[in-house]
């Protein structure tokens, strides 16, 4: 008798485990969730009051590219980083020039002279606009993912995702260090870039400014790489940055405005040289549902040029 009871024990407890197991199997399936109150409402967010809106779209370029990666204006001239290709529109969208380089682009940046700095997976390069190249670097390392490069003077600083760094190389590429955001000894952390999207600008005073996209906030660096003073908001709603890593892309206005892409709520934004939110260039009912934050440019007008890589198109914002 004992043993069959020990028997009959053991049925009823392995038939509670599998009605366990197909309750919490059931209660996991989306037609039986009843959601969680706590789930950030990303459409909540995504409504923006129309008198923030300053910009109206003015223009935009078909490109029919799946390849796209980087924009960049200069003196009249679109430049895209388009696959191992740079090419070069006219603001009418007009192809001027199309040459192919030995890698895989990710960036692009013009100097003032029109010579092209252009960002591989690993290394950087410079070249002319006819595509002759004038130097290339030697592999960073097998870590790096440059995603950003900017030309200040002589030096030329890259935003490397995967290694959470920025290089430093001399207007001859040649390596001058790096430096990784960190404040102090207390700081163990430095530059948060929990994905590919790391980016960097010189603007028109020669101050350069860092996106630390995991602490949503925008860091000035000077050219040895000390912190010199930052930025930041993080908040879901439309004056700060929120998810994972934001901003995307930044760029600057004539008058030293920043002007900031997003991801997951895809919007661009304006804020004042000293970080206050100023106004919505593009709100997340012009781009498509959790896109892809589009990349950036400004013209010597103030226009404002964004890389929708959903749509494969170039976007021209004016203000209204």
């Amino acid at each position: 008798m004992k043993r069959t009871g020990i028997i009959v024990l053991i049925i009823i407890l392995a038939a509670v485990v599998v009605a366990i197991i197909v309750f919490d199997l059931g209660s996991t399936r989306t037609s039986s969730r009843k959601g969680n109150k706590y789930q950030l409402d990303i459409n909540e967010y995504s409504k923006v009051d129309p008198a923030l809106i300053t910009y109206k779209e003015v223009r935009n370029y078909n490109l029919a590219s799946d390849s796209l990666n980087a924009i960049a204006v200069k003196q009249d001239k679109i430049y895209l980083a388009d696959g191992s290709f740079i090419r070069i529109l006219n603001l009418n969208g007009e192809q001027l020039v199309r040459f192919g380089l030995p890698y895989e682009t990710t960036c692009v940046e013009i100097n003032g002279d029109g010579k092209i700095l252009v960002g591989f997976k690993d290394r950087i390069g410079l070249c002319n606009d006819t595509g002759e190249s004038i130097w290339i670097t030697d592999m960073i390392n097998e870590s790096a993912y440059i995603t950003a490069v900017a030309i200040k003077g002589t030096l030329i600083f890259a935003s490397d995702a995967g290694n959470r760094l920025v290089q430093r190389f001399d207007i001859s590429g040649k390596f001058l260090g790096n430096f990784e955001g960190k404040t102090g000894e207390d700081d163990s952390t430095g530059f948060i870039v929990p994905s590919g999207y790391f980016d960097l600008k010189v603007n028109q005073e020669g101050e350069l400014w860092v996106v630390n996209p995991g602490r949503h906030s925008l860091e000035n660096y000077t050219d040895e790489g000390d912190l010199r003073g930052s930025w930041e908001n993080s908040s879901p709603a439309i004056e700060g940055f929120s998810g994972c890593c934001n901003p995307a892309h930044l760029t600057f206005l004539p008058d030293g405005s920043f002007v900031t892409s997003e991801k997951l709520i895809v919007r661009i934004k304006v804020y004042k040289p000293s970080g206050e939110f100023v106004s919505v260039v593009a709100a997340p009912d012009r781009f498509k549902e959790n896109g892809i934050a589009p990349d950036l440019a400004v013209d010597e007008n103030g226009n404002i040029y964004a890389l929708d890589f959903d749509r494969k198109t170039i976007r021209v914002f004016a203000p209204k």
